[in-house]
């Protein structure tokens, strides 16, 4: 049995029901106009529970049925299940980008729970924006909340080859773009690379992003690695009801949980696992929603001290999170990182994290390694810095060609994506694989909405001669499933006059990763010469919320978050009034 903390008249939704007053008998009668009576829900827990399932979400497919799992496991505990649909964010459908609608789902999340009568949530997400979206609402308004993620899905298979999610995509494309592959095992391996509901099974952003927020504590201990077409699935949804009435009662917030150290937990698995680049844009922004001051500098201090030990694509070159799952999960790889962990970060749990994986073990030593035979000696990622990026960039080295991590060569410039797009697939384009391909106005800004565009296609002259690496530099983001020598998140981007804005073609850029360095190799009379020249490009937005966006978007550095949803805007928003 929980521990209580709170009593049933202090519930937060007995704000709305227990007045005997004339609002407070609209509120019931209402809950009897559909069907509820009194016992059903006064004295009892309202869990709010926030579904991102959609027609047009192939991630979130099973979210249908999986709501009514998490409702009898709410009323198992004795609470009170409501259903409130929010914004899906289909990775895969939405355009320009779904990094144009974080923010949204992070405020209609905020202002749900706020504006009505719950105690606490049930946030089911998973695809890339909606598992950070969700947590950063639900961070700001501070009611109980537990993360259920989607799951991956099950391995991709065509003609005995197993296929990866997004990774084979790239590949099978450069062998069809280089005339290697027939349009018949083309269309074989596109029906073959998604076989079941889920998120992307490699190590892209959905499963980077599940597997940091239970590193944080806000999902149960082992939820993220559990495939969505697993039984164990249906039973963790339920768990996940039923623990978050118990939270309620034990008044365990978001902000008992989310502390430094439970972010830089995060932080260190992230390293270890081969996480997605996305993931500094999103725990950058998640962190500061709960008043931690995490940036560039806390990754960077991780990537220099976490190998990567989860063999897992793009960073492994085997297995899949379907492997990981029954090489022991992540609760199996956090039990080889407990020297680099702080073992007494509290979570949704109850306990600390250090009881949760205290009898968790690894199944197979080739998909977790040991911190001896890692797949990579430093973390998956790199901030480099330099007069090119002064507020940093991103680079993956755990995924890409170790002869790019000294590299100097000469810059070919884009200034948009079709006129990239057009230029790569001539075969008559004048590059080499020294070159520097460069893509900028791709940014927060100039995407707009930052784009996953950072895996600029290797023009097809190179691809013919089978190359299929070479150093790439934008302003944008990439796929977590993608990989290559992409240097991403340039700041301050190109669009607002940052020094990727300022180089031309043929001037040598010079990248250095184990000095974590970027160079425009121009000296800094030039650079302040061309700055003066420089005129921004046309407004993106003129009304609506693109132009919101436009607005108040912080840089990458900064995570990307609104200017005026972060914590220290302002004086923090009370209970709404109810009169």
């Amino acid at each position: 049995m929980t521990s209580l903390k709170k009593a049933p008249a202090s519930l937060r939704s007995a704000r709305w029901f227990a007045p005997d007053d004339l609002r407070s008998f609209g509120h019931r009668s209402r809950m009897m106009q559909m069907g509820y009576a009194p016992e059903d829900y006064l004295g009892r827990p309202i869990i709010a529970i926030l579904n991102t399932w959609s027609d047009l979400q192939p991630c979130h497919k099973h979210f249908k049925e999986r709501v009514e799992d998490v409702k009898r496991g709410i009323l198992q505990a004795g609470g009170f299940p409501v259903e409130l649909p929010a914004l899906s964010l289909s990775e895969t459908y939405v355009k320009p980008t779904t990094m144009m609608y974080r923010n949204m789902l992070a405020m209609e999340t905020e202002e749900l729970l706020r504006s009505h009568p719950v105690d606490g949530a049930v946030l089911m997400g998973g695809c890339d924006k909606t598992g950070p979206a969700l947590l950063m609402g639900a961070t700001s308004v501070n009611l109980p909340a537990i993360f259920v993620p989607a799951g991956p899905m099950l391995r991709g298979n065509y003609k005995g080859t197993i296929l990866g999610s997004g990774s084979d995509s790239w590949k099978y494309w450069d062998e069809r773009r280089a005339g290697k592959l027939s349009k018949a095992d083309w269309l074989g391996v596109e029906g073959g690379i998604a076989r079941s509901h889920g998120t992307c099974m490699t190590m892209g952003t959905a499963s980077t992003m599940t597997a940091i927020i239970e590193s944080i504590g806000m999902s149960l201990s082992g939820s993220s690695s559990i495939p969505a077409d697993d039984s164990n699935h249906v039973r963790m949804c339920t768990e996940s009801g039923r623990r978050c009435v118990e939270m309620v009662w034990e008044d365990l917030t978001p902000s008992r949980i989310q502390t430094r150290a439970a972010y830089e937990n995060a932080i260190a698995v992230a390293m270890a696992m081969g996480c997605s680049t996305n993931a500094i844009i999103h725990v950058i922004a998640m962190a500061r929603r709960a008043g931690c001051d995490i940036g560039l500098d806390d990754f960077e201090k991780a990537s220099r001290n976490v190998p990567v030990i989860a063999n897992i694509r793009p960073s492994g070159d085997k297995y899949l999170m379907e492997d990981f799952f029954y090489a022991g999960g992540l609760r199996g790889l956090m039990t080889r990182l407990r020297g680099k962990l702080e073992l007494g970060a509290l979570t949704v749990t109850g306990k600390t994290l250090g009881e949760n994986i205290a009898d968790a073990e690894v199944h197979n030593n080739d998909v977790i390694r040991t911190l001896e035979n890692a797949l990579y000696d430093e973390g998956a990622l790199a901030v480099l810095k330099g007069n090119l990026a002064p507020d940093g960039c991103v680079i993956k080295p755990s995924a890409c060609e170790p002869r790019f991590f000294k590299h100097s060569g000469p810059a070919l410039v884009f200034d948009d994506y079709p006129s990239m797009k057009a230029a790569v697939d001539d075969e008559n384009l004048d590059v080499t694989a020294d070159h520097v391909l460069v893509l900028r106005n791709a940014g927060p800004q100039g995407g707009p909405g930052m784009p996953e565009w950072g895996m600029l296609p290797i023009p097809k002259k190179l691809v013919k001669q089978g190359i299929r690496d070479m150093l790439r530099l934008s302003d944008a983001r990439m796929s977590g499933t993608s990989y290559g020598a992409c240097i991403l998140h340039v700041a301050p981007e190109s669009y607002i006059g940052g020094p990727l804005a300022l180089v031309k073609n043929g001037d040598m850029i010079s990248v250095d990763i184990d000095a974590r360095s970027i160079r425009l190799e121009i000296s800094d009379e030039e650079m302040a010469r061309r700055k003066a020249l420089w005129k921004q490009p046309g407004k993106r937005f003129e009304r609506g919320y693109g132009y919101v966006f436009t607005r108040h978007i912080r840089q990458a550095n900064e995570g990307c978050d609104f200017d005026f949803l972060q914590t220290d805007f302002g004086a923090p928003v009370g209970e709404p009034s109810i009169y």
